[in-house]
C-alpha cells in the first residue's frame, strides 16, 4: 500500500484532506472511496454473548480499516494482518506481489454489550470500504485488496448474508455489491510496523490522502460509537 500516486508534502496531503472533508459535509463527493453512506442498520441481530468475540474484516488497505475500527467503543483490539491462505506466504512481499489468496484483513475483538458485530457491518459499509469495487480500494488494485467479510460462526454469517442482500436492495449503491462473505481460514497478523499504523503515522501521505478521512466520517455519522482514543493492538 505504498503511496501510488507519487510522494506528497504534509502540507498538501494535509490540504487534500481538508478539501475531502469540507466537500463530504457540504454535500459533494470529493473522493469516491471516502464517499460516507448513511445506511440501516442490519435488520437480523446475532445471538452474542460472552464478554468479548471475533470478527474480521477485509477492505483493502489494513491501515485504514484497523484505524477506523480501533476508534469503535466496545472495539478491544484491531490487528492488520493476511486471511484466505496458508502460514507459509503471509508476509507483505508475498501477499503484494499478487501471488496468495490472502486479503489484507483486519481481526476486530469486541465486547458485544457495547457495540454488536451488526453495527460494526454498519461502520464498515458506511465509511470503510465501497462494496461496489472489485479487488480494489482507493488507490490500490489485486486481489489482495478485495472487500470481504470472515464471520466466525454461523449467526456472524447468517447477519452478513442477509445485510448483503439488504444493502441490495436499499439501492444505496447503484452498481452491485460485490463483498464475499468468506469462510474462515487462519489469519496471520502482519509485520509489526504495519500494526497501529494510522495511529504511529498520522502525517504519513497515503494516511492523510484515503485513511484519515475516515475516521472523520466515522465521528461525524456515528457519533455515539465513536471513541477519541484509539484501542492499541
Amino acid at each position: 500500500m505504498a503511496l501510488r500516486s507519487g510522494p506528497l508534502t504534509a502540507l498538501a496531503a494535509l490540504g487534500l484532506l481538508s478539501a475531502a472533508v469540507v466537500a463530504i459535509g457540504g454535500g459533494t463527493q470529493a473522493f469516491a472511496a471516502e464517499e460516507a453512506k448513511i445506511i440501516p442498520a442490519p435488520k437480523l441481530k446475532a445471538v452474542e454473548s460472552g464478554k468479548q468475540r471475533v470478527a474480521i474484516f477485509a477492505g483493502g488497505c489494513f491501515w485504514g480499516v484497523e484505524g477506523v475500527f480501533s476508534h469503535v467503543k466496545g472495539v478491544k483490539s484491531a490487528v492488520s494482518g493476511y486471511h484466505g491462505d496458508g502460514k507459509a506466504n503471509a508476509s507483505y512481499d508475498d501477499v503484494s506481489s499478487g501471488a496468495t489468496r490472502h486479503a489484507e484483513s483486519v481481526r476486530v475483538v469486541y465486547d458485544p454489550a457495547q457495540v454488536s458485530y451488526g453495527q460494526l457491518l454498519q461502520v464498515y459499509f458506511s465509511v470503510i470500504a465501497d462494496p461496489t469495487l472489485l479487488n480494489r480500494q482507493g488507490p490500490d488494485t489485486g486481489r489482495h485488496y478485495r472487500t470481504a467479510l470472515v464471520p466466525m460462526d454461523k449467526a456472524q454469517a447468517q447477519v452478513a448474508r442477509a445485510y448483503i442482500v439488504e444493502l441490495e436492495k436499499s439501492g444505496v449503491w447503484k452498481k452491485r455489491i460485490v463483498t464475499a462473505v468468506e469462510p474462515y481460514k487462519g489469519f496471520f497478523p502482519a509485520e509489526t510496523y504495519h500494526q497501529d499504523f494510522m495511529f504511529k503515522n498520522p502525517d504519513h501521505p497515503y494516511i492523510q490522502r484515503w485513511d484519515a478521512v475516515k475516521v472523520v466520517n466515522l465521528k461525524r455519522v456515528f457519533p455515539a460509537l465513536y471513541s477519541a482514543k484509539p484501542v492499541r493492538g
